[in-house]
């Protein structure tokens, strides 16, 4: 079929290549998620996101042979497990892809509003599927002469906005009339991000019989090197939690920052959340916390399994009571609304609001 929508330019020859109207994309990026929970979709997923060199920045003479002869042997199998006890069976999905399309659903009906068919808003993985090379190349092909990309991390991390920035880039490079790019900054002190944060826990605490007597902010975790050499998330993360207890009107007993997700050997971020989370039911004898993620824009396998599950059994197995998981902002309205708030910074001199 012949694209009605796509015309010669002004003053061009009738054989010209025709061109769609030009206008702005908006591509909101997560991490990804495997397409099932089977040995091989996992081993495929897991295979991609554990060669990036963002997250595993070991030489691949060392990290490669024990990737594919060790890891990547039993670890399919173990996660496969894991996603499986969060897993989407109605969708066949994993959460984080439904709570994806939702956010998705939400800005695009937003930016229709404001703007028309002015702006086309989609989102992408950085590993598995959606891919951000085929949803850079859609919107080119939709006429997109502009594409704003928005990671959706709060923090800024070499393994979360680095990499996802990567291969937006990477992208990039395989058009032959390239976009012209803008990329999110990390939205970590944003006040309206902050505002729907204290409304959660708010709402959370505002359902509860008894009221916790502390409030986890259970952070991704990274390696303490990362730090050392410059990566500001871990003083980002802080200062989140500084900026939700202010705008909640707490004392500094009443909420602390953690760090979760350690992988290999190397010391990471402290304290880790399981550890914490036992150690303050052991020995300070706390019974009733609170965790909220708020690394995270939507709830995924770190959020529903990791937390909702081990992190809580570490805590009532050392003796705690009651644990209360915050989900994470997702598609709540208020998120939304920050979310959108953001691009529209951001489309600034792109389009008229």
């Amino acid at each position: 079929m012949t694209d009605q929508t796509a015309v010669c330019p002004m003053h061009a020859p009738k054989d010209h290549p025709k061109f769609k109207p030009a206008k702005v994309g908006v591509l909101v990026a997560n991490l990804g998620t495997p397409d099932a929970t089977d040995y091989w979709s996992m081993r495929r997923y897991l295979n991609e996101f554990l060669s990036d060199k963002r997250v595993v920045d070991i030489s691949d003479w060392i990290w490669q042979p024990l990737l594919q002869l060790v890891i990547l042997t039993t670890r399919p199998s173990k996660s496969g497990a894991n996603y499986k006890s969060i897993w989407n069976t109605e969708a066949d999905e994993s959460p984080l892809l439904t709570i994806t399309k939702q956010q998705t659903a939400a800005i695009k009906a937003t930016m229709a509003e404001r703007h028309g068919d002015n702006v086309m808003v989609d989102f992408c993985m950085r590993y598995g599927n959606p891919s951000t090379k085929s949803k850079v190349r859609e919107m080119v092909e939709a006429g997109c002469t502009k594409i704003l990309f928005f990671p959706l991390y709060p923090h800024y991390a070499g393994a979360t906005s680095a990499t996802a920035n990567d291969q937006f880039f990477r992208a990039l490079m395989d058009q032959k009339w390239q976009p012209i790019a803008r990329v999110v900054e990390p939205y970590f002190e944003d006040p309206a991000y902050i505002d729907a944060l204290a409304q959660s826990i708010e709402t959370a605490y505002a359902n509860l019989d008894e009221k916790p007597e502390l409030l986890i902010c259970s952070y991704h975790g990274m390696p303490q090197r990362y730090l050392r050499e410059g990566d500001p998330y871990h003083c980002q993360c802080q200062k989140t939690t500084r900026l939700l207890k202010e705008r909640l009107g707490w004392k500094d007993t009443e909420i602390r920052t953690t760090f979760q997700s350690v992988f290999g050997r190397e010391v990471w971020l402290k304290p880790y959340t399981v550890d914490e989370v036992a150690r303050l039911a052991k020995d300070e004898g706390v019974k009733r916390i609170a965790i909220c993620a708020p690394a995270f824009s939507a709830d995924c396998i770190e959020t529903l399994e990791e937390i909702n599950e081990e992190i809580k059994e570490s805590f009532e197995h050392a003796g705690g009571e009651q644990f209360t998981y915050i989900p994470c902002l997702n598609d709540d309205p208020a998120h939304i609304a920050a979310l959108c708030g953001i691009i529209d910074e951001n489309l600034l001199g792109w389009v008229n609001r």
